[in-house]
């Protein structure tokens, strides 16, 4: 999977606030050297929490951004050849995104409950949209870009098995042109008396009933559209 989701867990002592995650994230780096830069500091925990959600939002947008131009490239190279690797890089980003609904959903839900069990100052509320608002938007980039890969893939699909139908009503109408001969040959073939046992030209005679016959099937066939 090309991008997943790890939890971060926030512990808070009195003027103690511990950060602890399994993983080394990206996010984390970038979030204090971001802080480093700001040389500004944090005024409580409140303020250090909200701002690592309003740091996660932002990752996600990046993160998004991302999956999109591998969506395009994915989409570039399908329409050019269907090819497995190509749908299934498609099927991890599907992954990627069900990854990140998830996350983002269970963000904005946590969200709303420290909104009523912090102490929020002015500030703080300040801050508190600013997450609300790049949680939203996104929440709503990934709902559009899963609508958007499902319909590709469903698509995708479509034209799959489009092209297999096509092979074996192909297949279908050469095995049944082919079968004329066969039948043909079979009947001159049998230890029967019928007149062509004795006829020189007994042979050319069954090959060209048989060409005739084939050429006749394959017009029809091709009238059809079957071929």
């Amino acid at each position: 999977t090309p991008y997943t989701t790890v939890p971060l867990g926030i512990i808070h002592k009195r003027d103690v606030t511990i950060t602890v995650c399994f993983y080394e994230s990206n996010m984390m780096i970038d979030f204090l050297s971001f802080q480093q830069k700001r040389n500004v500091g944090f005024t409580d925990h409140v303020d250090l929490i909200f701002r690592l959600f309003l740091s996660s939002a932002v990752w996600y947008l990046k993160r998004l951004k991302q999956i999109n131009s591998l969506i395009d490239k994915a989409k570039r190279n399908l329409d050019r050849e269907v090819n497995n690797e190509s749908l299934i890089g498609l099927s991890r980003l599907q992954d990627s995104l069900t990854y990140f609904l998830t996350s983002i959903r269970g963000n904005e839900n946590l969200l709303a409950k420290l909104k009523f069990k912090l102490q929020i100052d002015e500030l703080d509320a300040d801050l508190i949209e600013d997450v609300n608002i790049e949680m939203s938007q996104a929440r709503e980039m990934t709902n559009i870009y899963s609508n958007i890969l499902e319909s590709t893939m469903d698509t995708y699909s479509s034209i799959i098995n489009n092209n297999m139908n096509t092979v074996m009503r192909t297949l279908t109408s050469v095995s049944i042109i082919l079968m004329f001969p066969t039948l043909i040959a079979s009947l001159f073939g049998m230890n029967l008396i019928n007149g062509m046992e004795s006829n020189r030209f007994g042979f050319i005679i069954a090959m060209v009933v048989s060409v005739f016959i084939s050429g006749l099937s394959w017009w029809i066939f091709r009238h059809k559209r079957l071929i």
